[in-house]
């Protein structure tokens, strides 16, 4: 077998198989063609099925000079995936990664922020201009609801269901769940559908995505990053915002609201939760409130 031909079969599998986001799936070839590359490079004339450990070795080696250990952990992790499929497919006996150890790093803790923060980018949005609806109405739905950018992208009217409370949010692995809505959110979304995007000549096929550039088309992932970044530097905010951050900040005052991990897990989708307990290490105020209130020693 072919690197070109296991490539094509592995993509495949992602996007049938296991369901992933377009996003997911490219993260996950690129990670098999910079091992291909290497291995064009060193003239080192392997197939998929023959490669063995120490060749993988030499390659994680020679990243090691170039990347950091969280970038060789994610590159590793994916290589370790795609042998996986090889083994699952009854290509390849072994996995030659079964004992490649992935470098330690620690557990990166998010940035947030302050609700003033929040309040501050929110109001720092012209509003004179037509977009500034539109973009108000972006940021209080990331902040109102957690949602992750490519959610909010792909967020239909016909995922509104307000009169219930709830928007249904299509997540990782198309895998749907619904999310409440508050007031605050219901109010700015609204006046986006009503006096902006109502008066949009709306392309064919964006009929029912809720979120609009001026030509009536989806808006990006990138621009939801570039209005975000924009604000920040206009209110001269000195932090590393993204649209990720109004999610992290939704989970973190939702946790120090005393919010139970379980909801905040549901609401943000989470499979494990375990990635929402970063939020109990990031928020230590809130473990200190606990052991005041509920142990008998208080």
């Amino acid at each position: 077998m072919k690197w070109q031909r296991a490539l094509k079969d592995y993509e495949l599998y992602l996007r049938i198989e296991r369901g992933l986001a377009q996003n997911s799936i490219d993260n996950y070839i690129l990670d098999v063609k910079k091992l291909m590359i290497f291995l064009e490079e060193n003239n080192v004339a392997v197939s998929p099925i023959d490669i063995k450990q120490e060749t993988i070795q030499q390659f994680i080696y020679e990243l090691a000079k170039i990347i950091n250990a969280r970038s060789q952990s994610r590159i590793i992790s994916g290589l370790r995936s795609f042998f996986n499929y090889l083994v699952f497919e009854d290509y390849r006996k072994t996995n030659p990664l079964e004992l490649i150890e992935s470098p330690k790093i620690g557990r990166k803790l998010p940035d947030t922020l302050s609700e003033v923060e929040i309040d501050r980018l929110i109001n720092a949005i012209d509003l004179s201009k037509p977009e500034g609806e539109r973009n108000r109405a972006i940021l209080e739905t990331l902040y109102g609801c957690g949602l992750r950018v490519s959610e909010l992208v792909n967020l239909k009217l016909s995922d509104l269901f307000f009169d219930e409370g709830f928007i249904k949010v299509t997540g990782k692995g198309d895998k749907e769940r619904f999310v409440p809505i508050v007031n605050t959110t219901k109010k700015y979304i609204n006046t986006y559908l009503n006096h902006i995007r109502n008066h949009i000549n709306i392309q064919t096929g964006y009929e029912d995505t809720l979120f609009l550039n001026r030509r009536g088309k989806q808006l990006s992932r990138a621009m939801i990053f570039t209005i975000i970044k924009k604000l920040a530097e206009d209110i001269g905010l000195n932090k590393n915002v993204s649209p990720h951050t109004f999610r992290h900040s939704f989970a973190t005052h939702l946790l120090q609201n005393n919010a139970d991990l379980r909801s905040i897990q549901l609401m943000l989708g989470h499979e494990s939760i375990t990635t929402t307990e970063i939020y109990v290490h990031l928020d230590k105020s809130h473990l200190t409130k606990v052991i005041e209130t509920y142990h008998p020693r208080k």
